[in-house]
């Protein structure tokens, strides 16, 4: 399929993934710091570079909208 379909203006918000992050997957360092959890949540843009860590999903996804940034689900 070679037609270009035109999406409309950019909103200029910047989309970023937010994704589920084994504890156990990050430094000793900082899972010290976490007893009892299990899984974190990361924000990260589309170079795939980590903006933060935050305890569930929810606030993932409000952090992310509070800097004017559209969140998606990444698997």
């Amino acid at each position: 399929m070679d037609v270009k379909f035109d999406f409309g203006p950019e909103t200029g918000q910047r989309i970023v993934y937010v994704r589920p992050v084994p504890v156990n997957s990050l430094p000793d360092e900082v899972q010290a710091q976490l007893p009892g959890l299990s899984t974190l949540y990361a924000v990260h843009d589309a170079d795939g570079e980590r903006l933060a860590l935050v305890r569930d999903r929810a606030l993932a996804f409000a952090l992310a909208r509070q800097n004017d940034m559209a969140p998606v689900n990444a698997h």
